[in-house]
Order: structure tokens, then C-alpha cells, then sequence
């Protein structure tokens, strides 16, 4: 998998369209096409590089991982780029014939193509995160026709050979000196025209059905996570691999908690005269039924952090877990009684008694 940034590869703004990428490609691509420099090492690692950037970013969910975590994310996500010019030719399908006027020139007029990613999304609470869940999903998805076998083809009856392009696929025409290679209008480019299509997908080789699964969400997962299932994508087309579907997950807002990776935060409001003269307090860790008591110190003060290591999120890389972090929010009382405000005002008198000895003591009064 190349790690050169895709967007400088291709040599197109961050935030090009789908039609400026696709352009970017199909320059790279004529150039260094294996077919027009063959034995070209350079040239052929180019190509190689140019579509590695093009499969990504042309992928709107494969863009998205890579804008937010790099080649690392993808590598989560289970993409790890082309094996060979194979890989290249099957995973575009036709484009080639878009850019060229022929095809790949590798794999044939009825080429193998793995089937299309799906995505799926659930939304968890922050608990739920923690502990992981487990639940049955359903969606709907194209799969091959049972009935025809994925042929398109009425049981009993064969295909016919298309009589425009004698089964090739593809239709030759002259202009001047050069020869052009098309797909053929008449079979779309298989070869062979059905005579009498399956009734039950009426000749696509796929229909649409219901599938549920049964999802077990690992604990530590974060917003925005993404989960691979392979193969429970859409059917590949001529014997290709299904495609993979992509569970995303989503993580509820906590009243309490906020997140940052594995650590948690929160704010514990206290009372002054807490802070001042220490206290012991309960508070709520996630993942735990029982509450948890905390020491807070004695002269503590405004903005102060309280560390529990190991009382954060599970992490889904290391065996350890987070961190939670407590800063303490001292609340000054805006109303007082005549008692309390008696008291402070003795306590301020002692503070200024002490003060002023503090300062004599400074400057050498007396």
C-alpha cells in the first residue's frame, strides 16, 4: 500500500468533485498505462499508484476514513491497496473502455468484479460502547438469482451468440489510420444475447433480498469506528468476490462523561468549604454499577484535575483501558444567611490579621 498522499498523487485540491478526480486519473492512467510502455518499471509502479489513489478517493467511504485518519484508518478498514494489474482491472470494471475506447486488455470481455461495498449504521450509548453489544441488523442487498444461478438465463434454455460482434464482446471500426475498439451496443459487451430471460430476475442474474446478520460490536469501539464484514457486500459479477459491508458506528453524547480516545473527562461541581477543608465524594465510573469514592484534598483548587488511571475506555489496539480525568468546579454560593455571612466575615478578619503579620514580617515592621 503506498503511503504518498493521494491528493498530491493525482495532483487535485482536497476537496476536488467526483468529475475532477475521475479527469486527474484518466491523465495519469493514458500516460502510464502498462499496454503503452511495456517493460516500463516506473512506469508501471505509476499506474499502480495512480489507481491505488483513485480506488480510494473515488470511493466516498473510503475517502471519508482516508480525509479523517490517513492510510492507517484504511488499513483498519481492511483496504490495503492493489496486488498487481489484475486487482486494478477487476476492481474498475469498464472504466478503461470509458477512458480508452478498448478494455483493460487483461481480463476479458467478461471479466470478474467483486461485488459493491454496502455500509450500515448503529448508534450506541456511551455504556454500551464500554461494554460492547451484540445485536441482529437487517438490510437489503443484491444477490445472485438462485433460480438461473446467476446466469440471467431461463432454466433450459441457452444463450446466443450475438451476431454483430460474433461473441467477442466488442466491435472494431477504422478512422484513417487508427483502429478503435468498442463495447458492443447489441450485447452490451458479453458476447451472447438471452433469448428467454429467468422470470425471477428477469434476466439481471441478481435479485434483492433480506438479510439479517447477527453483530457483535467489540467493547472500546469510538464514534465514528467502522467495522468490516467481508463478503456480506453485494454479488461480484462473471464469479468475482462479493463485495464487504461497513458497520459505522455512532456514539450517543453522555450527560457526564466526554471522550478523547481511550480517556474519559467530566467536571465534579464541589462547594468551596469542600475544597478549602478536603471531602470525600462518590461519583459514577462507567462499566460499573457500584459508585466509586473519591478523596478530594484539602485546599483544593478551581480547575484542579483528578487522575483514576485504568477508569476510562477499553482500547481496542492495547489490553489496557483509558484514563478518567476529574477537574474540580468550585461553586461560590450566590445567596447567604446571616450565620454564614457572619462567619466569613470572622474568617476575613483572621485572614487580614494574618496577612497584615505576613507583611510586617516582609518589610521589617516594628
Amino acid at each position: 500500500m503506498n503511503n504518498r498522499d493521494y491528493y498530491e498523487i493525482l495532483d487535485i485540491r482536497r476537496d476536488a468533485s467526483e468529475e475532477e478526480i475521475k479527469k486527474a486519473y484518466r491523465k495519469l492512467a493514458m500516460r502510464y498505462h502498462p499496454d503503452k510502455n511495456p517493460g516500463d518499471k516506473g512506469s508501471e509502479d505509476k499506474f499502480k499508484e495512480a489507481s491505488e489513489a483513485y480506488e480510494v478517493l473515488r470511493d466516498r467511504e473510503k475517502r471519508q476514513i482516508y480525509d479523517q485518519y490517513g492510510h492507517e484508518g484504511l488499513k483498519g478498514a481492511g483496504f490495503n491497496g492493489f496486488h498487481g494489474f489484475d486487482d486494478i482491472f477487476s476492481s474498475f470494471g469498464d472504466i478503461f473502455e470509458d477512458f480508452f475506447g478498448f478494455g483493460g486488455g487483461r481480463s476479458g470481455r467478461n471479466h470478474a468484479r467483486k461485488g459493491k461495498d454496502l455500509r450500515y449504521d448503529t448508534e450506541l450509548t456511551l455504556d454500551e460502547a464500554y461494554s460492547g453489544k451484540e445485536e441482529n441488523i437487517a438490510f437489503q442487498k443484491w444477490v445472485s438469482c438462485e433460480i438461473c444461478e446467476g446466469s440471467g438465463v431461463s432454466p433450459g434454455s441457452d444463450l446466443k451468440r450475438c451476431g454483430t460482434c460474433q461473441g467477442s464482446g466488442s466491435i472494431i471500426t477504422s478512422q484513417g489510420f487508427f483502429r478503435i475498439k468498442t463495447t458492443c451496443p447489441t450485447c452490451n459487451g458479453k458476447g451472447n444475447i438471452i433469448t428467454k430471460p429467468c422470470h425471477e430476475c428477469r434476466g439481471g442474474g441478481k435479485v434483492q433480498t433480506k438479510k439479517d446478520i447477527n453483530l457483535k460490536i467489540p467493547p472500546g469501539v469510538d464514534n465514528g469506528s467502522q467495522l468490516r464484514l467481508r463478503g456480506e457486500g453485494e454479488h461480484g459479477e462473471h464469479g468475482g468476490p462479493p463485495g464487504d459491508l461497513f458497520i459505522v458506528i455512532h456514539v450517543k453524547e453522555h450527560s457526564l462523561f466526554s471522550r478523547e480516545g481511550d480517556n474519559l473527562f467530566c467536571e465534579m461541581p464541589i462547594s468551596f468549604v469542600q475544597a478549602a477543608l478536603g471531602d470525600k465524594i462518590t461519583i459514577p465510573i462507567i462499566g460499573q454499577e457500584e459508585l466509586k469514592e473519591i478523596k478530594i484534598p484539602q485546599g483544593a483548587q478551581p480547575g484542579d484535575v483528578i487522575t483514576l488511571s485504568g477508569q476510562g475506555m477499553p482500547s481496542l489496539s492495547r489490553k489496557q483501558r483509558g484514563d478518567l480525568f476529574i477537574k474540580l468546579n468550585v461553586r461560590i454560593p450566590k445567596k447567604l444567611s446571616s450565620r454564614q455571612r457572619e462567619i466569613l466575615e470572622e474568617f476575613a478578619k483572621a485572614e487580614d490579621s494574618k496577612t497584615s503579620n505576613i507583611i510586617g514580617k516582609i518589610f521589617g515592621a516594628g
